[in-house]
């Protein structure tokens, strides 16, 4: 059983079958992140949980446990006493149920080489969190009434780039929507500071992203997360889904206003002051000096 408040998360494992009646029999070894729990029975040493990976960071010097009658207690103190644990790890199921807590509302978007791997992972994301999966590609074929790649022959990749840009716009003012861009879109960047931006790139490296950024790609440079995909295979949507949610859960929590703020620039119409937001009613053709909020 896991239980969850008051800045405290606390487990209890049900040990009355394993005959364990001394604290002496069990082990519990803990960090920030991880959670080992064995027991001795009958002469055996069992594994009974092993995390490792927790759901967010504990006060390790500050876990306490003890048997209560037929159950383990342990007793983890929280470091983010405000974030409320869904799971004591960090799954996929923990991550989907979580995560919303965390984003307020706001957007994500894809952007990445493919459009197949964009909106599959897009997919995954929305239908774990309860977002709207929307992809542009689908937009655009739904409006012209033919194909993306018919489109690129008769009138080149820029005039579809264009055309994206134009739908992205469109989407700024949306919520909880999880946004599949076409692939190579990161060469078109749209502004998508109304949201969470993550390149998933199979190409480029650290160190080439890194190039990326420092030689100007404004889309690297507002990119919130890149994740680097080592390949690609169907199988690995959930992965990838879940890495991007590992990533956005720390982005935030490392940055508590964040999600807030891209909140408030999304009620203000998105008028291109990211990320010092000026008041409302401020005009963004004007030279006046900015007086951020």
């Amino acid at each position: 059983m896991f239980t969850d408040g008051n800045g405290e998360v606390e487990l209890r494992l049900d040990i009355q079958k394993l005959g364990i009646e001394s604290s002496r029999d069990v082990f519990v070894d803990v960090n920030d992140t991880s959670l080992l729990i064995r027991a001795k029975s009958d002469g055996t040493l069992r594994t009974l949980m092993n995390v490792q990976t927790l759901f967010d960071r504990i006060k390790s010097s500050e876990t306490i446990w003890f048997i209560d009658e037929d159950q383990l207690v342990v007793n983890l103190k929280k470091v983010e006493q405000e974030l409320k644990w869904p799971d004591i790890d960090e799954s996929w199921e923990s991550l989907t149920s979580g995560i919303t807590q965390l984003l307020t509302g706001i957007s994500v978007h894809i952007v990445g080489d493919s459009t197949d791997i964009n909106e599959a992972v897009a997919k995954e994301i929305a239908e774990g969190i309860g977002y709207l999966p929307v992809c542009t590609s689908e937009l655009l074929e739904s409006a012209t009434q033919k194909s993306i790649d018919t489109w690129v022959a008769s009138e080149g990749v820029d005039s579809v780039a264009e055309a994206e840009s134009v739908v992205l716009e469109s989407l700024s003012s949306h919520v909880r929507t999880v946004v599949a861009t076409l692939g190579a879109s990161k060469e078109q960047p749209a502004d998508s500071t109304d949201g969470s931006t993550f390149i998933l790139d199979e190409a480029a490296a650290r160190e080439e992203a890194r190039k990326s950024v420092s030689s100007g790609s404004v889309s690297y440079a507002k990119a919130d997360v890149v994740v680097k995909l080592g390949g690609w295979d169907p199988e690995y949507t959930r992965a990838v889904a879940q890495g991007c949610l590992v990533a956005l859960k720390q982005l935030t929590l490392a940055d508590k206003k964040l999600a807030g703020k891209k909140s408030l620039y999304i009620r203000l119409g998105c008028r291109g002051d990211w990320p010092n937001i000026e008041p409302p009613g401020w005009d963004p053709e004007s030279d006046a000096a900015p007086t951020n909020i």
